[in-house]
């Protein structure tokens, strides 16, 4: 269940109908997950997560993209372009440290597949994937993710509620001691004197921190079980995906971006060492045609001294620290390689 449904509130702007980066319209999310025996021990804890910002072709149809480095302790495809020109043309992929090759290549086929121009009589295509280390609980060295799952994955992706906890990507994921993965939530966010209301959707790939970094006071939890054996992750990292409707540029979205550290920083995390955190961030209000006989483009967005990009900065922060918590409170105990368990976190 999600951390509302066990009467935590994190924040104070109220959250879309379902609580999801979905809530985003034409957003989608897809999942591919395994959870195989590999033998002598070994296991396939892992898989990968594909998120969609609109349903048509981002190639032909990019959306404004921005990304933000908290601590840059992570193997990222495809963010240099995202920044240099502000747009994303791919699906996002999250997976774990070792597939980032794997998946980029799938992604990159399912892209070819459905663009024949791209290397041909059009430029290339930048891929996005992001990562996590899971081999804590997944036998990472033996390399169970392959393009075809980042194929399936992206083909599966759905704007219904998108799953969370110990599914895709975060299947093999661990935080602060307990099991995590994946996460999401949103806010509703209302422009002042106007009837418009923009959604802000967040979805996170949790792998980082120890027991004892988490604030588990601040959140009105009960008196945790007696559990010993907590397993750490191996390289504390986190994804964040941030997407909203709101009208903004690049350099808008970054500063957006920027703010998911704050709501990550509340639940504990000092973005440690070998901590990969990274947010990626776009907006579904323009699609941006690759193909156009036009020198000039028009574009709205909001400006920054309104009262709205205050607000925007608030649902930031509030929607990562909400999905952390949700990837937490919807992931169920994991077993995976060499016997390492990776234990639910005790909220009852």
């Amino acid at each position: 269940m999600k951390i509302r449904e066990r009467g935590i509130v994190i924040g104070r702007l109220p959250v879309g109908e379902e609580n999801c980066i979905t809530d985003v319209k034409g957003v989608k999310v897809g999942h591919v997950t395994l959870d195989i025996p590999l033998g002598e021990g070994e296991h396939a804890c892992t898989g990968v997560t594909a998120i969609l910002p609109h349903e048509k072709n981002l190639f032909k149809q990019k959306v404004v993209g921005a990304s933000y480095v908290l601590n840059g302790f992570g193997k990222t495809t495809g963010l240099v372009q995202v920044d240099e020109l502000g747009l994303i043309e791919s699906p996002i992929m999250l997976t774990n440290t070792f597939a980032v090759p794997a998946v980029t290549q799938g992604t990159l086929e399912h892209m070819l597949e459905g663009n024949p121009e791209i290397g041909d009589t059009t430029g290339t295509i930048n891929i996005v994937v992001g990562e996590c280390n899971d081999s804590r609980l997944n036998s990472i060295r033996k390399l169970p993710i392959q393009p075809k799952h980042a194929v399936e994955c992206i083909k599966k992706a759905s704007s219904n509620v998108s799953l969370e906890g110990a599914v895709g990507a975060g299947k093999g994921m661990i935080c602060f001691g307990y099991k995590g993965g994946i996460g999401s939530s949103s806010r509703l966010v209302k422009e002042e004197n106007s009837n418009l209301t923009y959604t802000l959707g967040c979805i996170v790939l949790s792998n980082f921190g120890s027991k004892d970094d988490f604030q588990s006071d601040n959140y009105k939890v009960v008196k945790q079980k007696e559990i010993t054996d907590f397993l750490k992750p191996a390289d504390g990292s986190i994804m964040i995906v941030l997407a909203t409707d709101a009208p903004l540029s690049s350099r808008q979205l970054k500063r957006l971006a920027k703010r998911c550290g704050i709501g990550l920083g509340r639940t504990g995390s000092h973005f440690s060492n070998g901590s990969g955190d990274i947010v990626i961030a776009f907006s579904t209000a323009h699609k941006i045609p690759h193909f156009s006989s036009e020198n000039m483009e028009t574009r709205e967005q909001l400006r920054d001294d309104q009262p709205i990009m205050n607000s925007l900065f608030q649902g930031a922060a509030e929607v990562t620290e909400e999905a952390i918590l949700n990837s937490l409170s919807q992931a169920e105990t994991t077993a995976g390689r060499m016997g390492n368990t990776a234990y639910a976190f005790p909220f009852d």
